[in-house]
């Protein structure tokens, strides 16, 4: 069982798998449906006239009847849609799902995390990869079909592992990525190979990045993670042997080993008199600020 649950990782809408392919019933749910417009940098509409942010979804009317469909599914009975479209005077602000997720219900979050991921697929498959190619929607953007040699299409998901390594006792493995600004720690990431299993991922990453071994690998939990394309798959795993840190990909700028205290202090989740920052990254819609958070208050690990 699961023993963190990210926000993306939540959901209340019944995708509705089994109407994608009934273009007849497509249609006229499309006639009464919700559809959440997204940009070509999808970003989405926000109403925020009732106080908390919410999606300003538009009637089908109002959006173009030539647009392409993305069928998410049903919400309360209500079938909903996603179209891309330019931006309008319609709405208070428009923003980006890394910037808008943690302020969402569950609901729109859930929704717009779906339709997000759809979009930056079709966005990167316009044209066939056998042949080069047009092709066009199918089962309500669940798919596409190359005219020229027929064949269909489906939307991919990187599998990627993210884990908090712990040393049995009161000590995990933080990392800097190179690319992050001085201070700016996370729990190590990567994505998995082909013909690799997960569990075979946790290990090997971990021995490339920061030079240990580990073993008890266990499930903690999964997100979507549409930027473009990922779901990450939510590990702890136990060191095993030395646990002196070597940084060997050039991936990891730096890293060390934080205490359950450190971690809370440093992320600013402890004792306000013993804080020693109070960091933005990882943030809430990350698994790992779930992972760090459950382990640093001992429900992990």
């Amino acid at each position: 069982m699961p023993r963190v649950t990210p926000l993306f990782g939540e959901f209340e809408h019944d995708r509705d798998g089994e109407h994608r392919k009934d273009q007849a019933w497509l249609d006229d749910a499309f006639s009464r449906s919700k559809v959440l417009v997204l940009t070509d940098r999808f970003e989405a509409p926000i109403d925020e006239s009732a106080g908390a942010p919410r999606i300003a979804w538009r009637d089908s009317s109002a959006v173009s009847a030539d647009a392409d469909r993305l069928y998410l599914g049903t919400l309360d009975g209500v079938p909903h849609f996603a179209v891309s479209a330019r931006r309008d005077l319609k709405a208070d602000q428009w923003v980006d799902l890394r910037t808008i997720g943690e302020a969402l219900s569950v609901a729109d979050r859930g929704l717009m995390v779906e339709a997000v991921a759809l979009a930056q697929w079709h966005a990167r498959h316009k044209m066939c990869p056998i042949c080069g190619g047009p092709t066009s929607y199918r089962e309500g953007g669940w798919s596409t079909f190359c005219e020229v040699d027929r064949s269909p299409h489906f939307p991919r998901t990187d599998p990627a592992v993210i884990m908090l390594v712990h040393d049995g006792a009161d000590r995990c493995v933080l990392g800097r990525q190179a690319v992050w600004p001085e201070g700016r720690f996370s729990v190590l990431a990567g994505f998995v190979e082909p013909g690799e299993t997960l569990e075979a991922a946790v290990v090997r990453e971990v021995q490339e990045e920061v030079g240990v071994a580990v073993t008890d690998v266990e499930y903690a939990g999964s997100q979507p993670w549409p930027f473009p394309a990922s779901v990450m798959l939510g590990f702890t795993a136990r060191v095993e042997g030395p646990q002196e840190l070597r940084l060997n990909d050039g991936e990891i700028a730096e890293a060390d080993w934080f205490t359950r205290e450190e971690v809370r202090n440093l992320y600013g989740w402890g004792d306000p008199a013993e804080r020693t920052g109070g960091r933005s990254m990882p943030g809430a819609i990350s698994i790992a600020h779930h992972l760090m958070k459950a382990w640093a208050y001992g429900e992990l690990g």
